[in-house]
């Protein structure tokens, strides 16, 4: 063979980098497992143990494994099998704008601000180039011909790349840069800040185009400290805070408006903004001592159109500002604070922190003690020397950690932040401080939480799924290949260590998706295999010897498996591109999968099994069992079309009626809302759950939110959904959130179940196991990604189609076949979302799916598709009814055996795969079906239907209904 020598070196190559890549992950393993084997679930006991056993090293000649340096190189795992947190921060991209005008007041810039805001929420335009398209349209409109380098907008000392006769597209170059900057300067100083919390293994990236920043963080548990930590701006700044008798008649005045207002503000009819102040008990500079139950109504009534057009001149530019968290002395209650604003809201002292440090102050309470850079240090002079015997306040994104008064000038930059802080909370003011700022304020617009009890039951279920699925892949092969099965299965394990070692190669995370993605793989390297033995067979039975057999077997074979793999990868790099998160796992496995399946079951396999014929042994490729099996079946596929129309257009149909008046489940990545599944030490009813929630999530006017609980996997877990604040993505909403559940399930909790235990739920107790959020805007943009997903999957196989078989036919024959096979899995879930006891919702899992098994469905197709087009050239005296028939029959005992042992697959993965992939894994099996299905009786029936009239009638083959209908016609002339 041709080849065999180079083959074989890159196999022995590829082996030894991928066990350089994975024996870090066995040693790291292996020393863990032995501690765990010594301390039990005593902590303790078991970080001395592992500080013991770290000191130990294994010495394999070429190489030596330390413990921690084998730490940092092991694989690394998804959420979903290690626990942890996932967020989507969004940099604002209206801050960056403002900074660079320096907070310009012009009116055609702020319209057009306001406007970009708008258009950004159904846009998929990144929110600079949106702002330029508005500020044109305003300046239009207005007819002011304002220039983005005039003084007012762009052009001001900041910029100095900008001259006052630059052209609008020169500044908007500039511009684009230096949003660019700006966003790789909150990438680094998100890095930095995950650095200083020491989380092993994190993955930060930016997300090209959107200002955004993807962070992942297996193994955190403390999720309100890592949300805290990535969302702080640490915009420090220092402002005059102005006095009660300042603001009291404003709010005494507001105070009698608000019963009269109060169904447009949103409050009750009997709030009374005084008695929500209580400032008989205020004992600081504030202007108010709120309850922390009021909070949420005083926000909604200082924020309201009616509070904002009262305000008298002195407090016009006030901003009210909350304290960071209640004081020790008065834990109900929290402080508010009016700051004195301006025009442009700029601080009088925008702090440059050089260095940052925990230290405690003369009563032995924590504090942060800061040194500001050299222009800080002169503006906090200035600002202290005018406010002597004043309060100032010190804020951080907009929340006061102090509000001192100022005793005295203080002239060398050195201040102190105070905020009732514990020792672990001042360590990570000083860690923000330190990373520096980010250039604008961040939020997380989607977070994933998985606790690391639902992590490890995730690997468990993963892990037997697929040991279930590869055991069912190898005793099938064996049994219907014999011999030539063995070396499949040799193949296939090669490509199973080839896999991971690529992954960890190439620093690629496994996610339970990517687990399925795997083991799909397994299953494309059967449907390989299958297609190999399957042209040998037919070798074979032509009567040659076994060596030219396995020869002409795979070089028959190679073009429908290069066909079928490259259909398979389009899909999978589709996905890759407009998937997030676990999804992109998938893809990511799949692709590596399909890869390494080439490799090992067309290469390697060659090289293996010539090795043992040309040595004059035999290989059976078969059982004689098998032997036989679809050997001289002939079925008329093309005279009976006409019913396979009727049976497509009923369940086409009714899939669309059914969609039409149904509809369907959508999951909150489509939707946007928070979702939780909660665990419970007994069984509880979903639907009395529900309705308690649904209650207690009832807004302040009284309308009720979205809640949804249903049973999740086992009778003590539930899944619980809801779109109370949706459009609030700050983390007081979801702790606000996370209260109200936790007073809603408190009943079926067990007793002395703390919120902060709830919050986190393992082994030992009940509560959140894990959470997910999506903001209105993210889910707009996955579900405007997963349709582009779908199109841009159909459009890629089509053109490949096209030239790959040169007739048009043949591709209008595919995307017919695949949009069958869409509407269908679409119809059926929109039929039994309500009825089915796992997740079926319309998601990006979902999408996923979708497009999986229209890769799945596309190589079916491809396989009869290259055998009629072999037939084209090699059959002429065939009708062509004929010839689709001869070539659907000839290939029905490959798209048997891949279409079972496929499903075989998925359903060891539905059973045993646990909960998450449940309704993946449903999708799947549907469409597999309904693939196989549309492959012989939509796309080749359509492709026939549009080819026929070509010339190739006229010859008879003398077998199939449609050639009787030919000679009846002939006679009857």
């Amino acid at each position: 063979m041709q080849g065999k020598g180079l083959i074989t070196l890159v196999a022995v190559i590829l082996g030894l980098i991928c066990l350089n890549e994975l024996l870090p992950t066995w040693y790291a393993g292996k020393i863990e497992k032995q501690a765990t084997a010594v301390a039990g679930t005593n902590p303790v006991k078991y970080q001395e143990e592992m500080a013991r056993l770290s000191k130990d090293t294994l010495n394999l000649g070429f190489t030596k494994l330390y413990y921690s340096k084998a730490k940092e190189k092991e694989m690394k795992l998804g959420l979903d099998l290690k626990g942890g947190i996932n967020v989507l921060l969004e940099i604002n991209q209206r801050d960056l704008v403002n900074d660079l005008t320096q907070y310009s007041t012009n009116p055609i810039l702020l319209e057009a601000l306001d406007r970009t805001d708008k258009a950004q929420k159904n846009s998929t335009k990144n929110y600079i180039e949106n702002f330029f398209t508005e500020f044109d349209a305003v300046n239009k409109e207005k007819g002011t011909n304002l220039k983005l380098a005039d003084p007012e907008i762009f052009g001001n000392t900041n910029l100095t790349e900008i001259k006052y006769n630059s052209s609008d597209d020169e500044v908007r170059n500039i511009i684009r840069r230096k949003i660019s900057a700006s966003e790789g300067s909150a990438y680094e100083v998100i890095r930095t800040r995950i650095d200083k919390m020491g989380v092993t293994q994190p993955n930060v990236q930016r997300v090209p185009g959107t200002g955004r920043i993807s962070v992942e963080m297996p193994g955190s548990k403390d999720i309100d400290r890592v949300k805290k930590m990535l969302a702080t701006s640490a915009k420090l700044q220092f402002w005059e805070v102005q006095t009660v008798q300042e603001v009291i008649p404003y709010l005494e005045q507001l105070s009698t408006i608000v019963p009269l207002k109060a169904d447009s503000i949103g409050v009750s009819k009997n709030a009374n903004l005084m008695n929500m102040l209580q400032l008989n008990s205020l004992r600081s500079s504030g202007v108010g001592n709120i309850k922390l139950s009021d909070t949420a109504a005083v926000n909604k009534i200082l924020n309201s159109k009616i509070a904002k057009d009262l305000r008298p001149a002195n407090i016009k530019y006030t901003q009210f500002m909350w304290g960071y968290k209640p004081e020790s002395t008065d834990p109900n209650n929290l402080v508010l604070y009016a700051i004195r604003g301006n025009i442009n809201q700029k601080a009088p002292v925008d702090g440059a922190v050089e260095s940052a440090r925990v230290n405690y102050d003369e009563l032995g309470r924590v504090v942060v003690d800061m040194q500001m850079d050299s222009k800080g240090s002169k503006e906090w002079k200035a600002m202290t020397a005018k406010n002597v015997n004043k309060s100032v306040a010190v804020t951080l994104d907009n929340v006061v950690y102090t509000a001192p008064n100022v005793v005295n000038e203080i002239p060398n930059g050195r201040t102190q932040i105070s905020g009732n802080f514990s020792q672990e909370e001042a360590q990570d003011l000083v860690n923000v401080l330190g990373a520096g700022k980010l250039p604008a304020s961040a939020k997380i617009v989607q977070a994933d939480v998985v606790g690391p009890s639902l992590g490890q039951q995730s690997i468990d279920a993963g892990m037997l799924s697929f040991i279930i699925a590869f055991l069912v892949i190898i005793a099938y092969i064996i049994f219907y290949y014999g011999g030539a099965g063995v070396y499949a299965v040799i193949a296939m394990v090669i490509n199973l260590f080839y896999i991971f070692g690529i992954m960890d190669s190439v620093d690629a995370t496994l996610t339970l998706p990517g687990i399925a993605g795997i083991v799909l793989s397994m299953a494309m390297a059967v449907d390989t295999n299958v297609i190999i033995y399957e042209r040998t067979k037919e070798e074979l039975f032509a009567g040659k010897n076994i060596l030219e057999a396995y020869k002409d077997g795979f070089k028959h074979a190679l073009s429908a498996i290069i066909d079928g793999h490259s259909t398979t990868i389009l899909t999978a790099i589709v996905l890759y591109i407009f998937g997030t998160g676990p999804i992109k796992g998938f893809a990511v496995t799949l692709i590596i999968g399909i890869l390494m399946t080439f490799f090992t079951s067309v290469l390697l396999s060659r090289v293996m099994i010539f090795a043992r014929l040309n040595k004059g042994k035999g290989l059976s490729v078969w059982t004689p069992m098998t032997k036989n099996l679809f050997r001289n079946v002939w079925i008329d596929f093309i005279g009976k079309r006409k019913y396979a129309y009727m049976i497509s257009a009923f369940l086409t149909i009714g899939s669309l009626i059914s969609i039409y008046v149904n509809g369907f489940k959508y999951g909150i990545d489509f939707t946007g809302g928070r979702n939780y599944v909660v665990k419970f030490d007994k069984p509880v009813d979903a639907t009395k759950t529900e309705e308690a929630l649904i209650k207690l999530f009832a807004t302040k006017d009284g309308k009720l939110s979205a809640v949804e609980a249903k049973t999740f996997g086992s009778g003590n877990q539930l899944k619980i959904s809801t779109d109370y604040l949706i459009d609030d993505e700050s983390l007081k909403a979801d702790q606000t959130i996370e209260q109200k559940l936790y007073e809603g399930l408190k009943a079926d909790l067990p007793a002395g179940l703390t919120l902060q235990q709830f919050k986190a739920a393992d082994n030992s107790h009940a509560g959140i196991v894990s959470s997910t959020k999506v903001g209105p805007t993210v889910a707009d943009d996955i579900q405007r990604g997963g349709m582009l997903a779908v199109v841009a999957a159909l459009a890629g196989i089509f053109l490949y189609i096209l030239l790959r078989f040169t007739k048009w036919q043949f591709s209008l024959g595919a995307i017919v076949g695949l949009a069958h096979d869409a509407i269908i899995i679409l119809g059926v879930y929109s039929l039994l979302h309500k009825y089915m006891p796992f997740n079926m919702e319309i998601n990006q899992d979902f999408i996923a799916a979708i497009l999986t098994v229209l890769g799945y469905s596309i190589n079916d197709t491809v396989i009869v598709f290259d055998r009629i087009r072999e037939y084209l050239r090699e059959k002429k005296s065939l009708t062509l009814a004929g010839l689709f028939d001869d070539s659907i029959s000839s290939t029905l005992g490959r798209t048997f055996n891949t279409s079972f042992t496929t499903i075989l697959v998925i359903l060891a993965i539905f059973i045993f795969g646990g909960e998450n992939l449940r309704g993946f894994m449903f999708a799947l099996l549907i469409g597999i079906a309904f693939g196989t299905y549309s492959s012989i009786f939509v796309s080749s029936a359509i492709a026939y239907d549009f080819l026929k009239g070509k010339g190739k009638e006229e010859k008879l083959h003398g077998r199939t209904s449609v050639d009787v209908e030919v000679v009846d016609k002939r006679t009857k002339k």
